[in-house]
């Protein structure tokens, strides 16, 4: 009975993981250009880059920003 109940949850399951594949796989389209559009319309492959190099400089900044806080705050207790 067991193993009957480990079968059909591992099929079950199989087939959640298959729908949401499946229905992931639908809402990927290409990207179709219209016609009398020129390619020039069409997004170039740095605009996806552009912002994730600006965010990831954003996360550093930031990072140092509060490495530096951190170590005036370290100062100012050993001072006290």
């Amino acid at each position: 009975m067991r193993a009957v109940f480990g079968v059909v949850s591992l099929l079950v399951v199989l087939a959640l993981v298959a729908l949401l594949a499946a229905r992931q796989l639908k809402t990927t389209v290409s990207v179709v250009a219209l016609p009398g559009a020129g390619a020039a319309s069409l997004p170039g492959p740095s605009t996806v880059r552009d912002p994730v190099q600006q965010a990831g400089q954003q996360v550093g900044a930031d990072v140092a920003k509060a490495l530096e806080q951190g170590a005036a705050a370290r100062k100012e207790e050993a001072d006290k």
